[in-house]
Formats: C-alpha cells, structure tokens, sequence
C-alpha cells in the first residue's frame, strides 16, 4: 500500500505531543482529514520484589497523581525515552529506578501496546523486572509520587474492582496473568528496535 499521507499541517509542536492535521488517503481511495498526535512512546515496567515463580509474588506499583484522571491512579514505572535514540530496554530500566528507586538485574521484554490508535502513534513497550537492587530516586518536579508494594493477587483484584484503570497497567498485568510462567522459562525476546516518529 502506497503512502497515505497526503498533507501534514502542524497545529501544536509541545514537550510531550505534536498535533498535526493530516490529510490522508483511506484503503478505499477516499481522502479525508485526521487530526494525529505524534508521540515519541514509552518504556512500562512491573517489578517483582519477589521471585516471579513464587506462588504471590509481591510487586512495586506507583500512586500517582494524574491531572487528566482528575487525582491518583495505580501505575506501573513508565516513562518517555530520552533523546532519539535512547533503546527501550535503557528506558526501562532508568525510569524504573527514577520512580522508584530500584535497580533491576533481570528485565524482560512482555509485548508493547498502542494506547488510543484512533488518533495517536503512541505505544509503549511492556517489561517485567526481577532481581530488584538498591538505586537512587530522580523523579521529575511534576511527578507527584508514592511507591506502594502489594501482591500480585491484590494488584489483580484491584482491576477486577476498579481501582486500576491505567491501561498500560492493565494490559501488563492480565499479560502477565495469562503468560508469567513462561516470560522466565525462556530467554526474552528483545522488543523491537526503536524509530523515532519525529523528524
């Protein structure tokens, strides 16, 4: 399939997005307008305290405060990478320690999502860390930030009541839920290698 961008027009170009209105040729031929924020994605981690084969292991959730959610939300360390070409995996693991304060010796790589398709490119790459060591905290000035650890159970009974609505959150933890055994019966597949949206 050819190209289908036709015209960009950018609207917005901020720290975080970049608004453009693109005018686009759909897989029917018809041509129409999308409004598309680009996003330079993220890194997401759940840390293990414990050993992941242990019958509940404890993790490492964030409460944070999120103005768009209107107050705090569960989360799982997640954060932006730095510059254009900094690798997923290092992403991973420094914002893992600048949120929390931990080191992982073991990370592996679980699968990445796209947040809201409909009018972003942002997607972020899930992990799964282990063998968590002392670090150093370096949270931003707009990072309002408490470290909660909770078993896995609970941090699962929190999305069956409602009190973890992030989707990154979610989408890690059911992944986990569903295919733990395996992410440490075999060697992790490196995710893919990153390409920056922005020219």
């Amino acid at each position: 399939m050819s190209d289908p961008l036709l015209h960009r027009r950018e609207i917005w170009d901020g720290r975080i997005v970049h608004l453009t209105l693109d005018r686009v040729r759909f897989p029917d031929g018809r041509e129409g307008e999308l409004e598309f924020i680009r996003h330079a994605g993220a890194a997401a981690v759940v840390p293990f305290l414990d050993s992941p084969s242990d019958p509940d292991p404890r993790i490492v959730l964030l409460r944070q405060y999120r103005y768009a959610a209107g107050g705090y939300l569960f989360e799982i360390p997640a954060g932006m990478p730095e510059g254009s070409g900094e690798p997923w995996e290092e992403c991973a693991h420094r914002e893992l320690e600048e949120e929390t304060g931990w080191r992982a010796a073991d990370l592996r790589y679980l699968t990445r999502i796209y947040t809201t398709p409909g009018f972003t490119d942002e997607e972020i790459h899930l992990f799964a860390a282990a063998g968590l060591e002392g670090g150093a905290v370096h949270r931003d000035s707009d990072e309002y930030i408490e470290v909660v650890e909770m078993p896995f159970s609970q941090a699962l009974d929190h999305i069956r009541t409602g009190e973890i609505v992030d989707a990154k959150t979610l989408s890690a933890l059911l992944f986990l839920r569903v295919f733990l055994p395996g992410v440490w019966d075999e060697a992790s597949s490196p995710p893919p290698r990153r390409e920056s949206s922005f020219p």
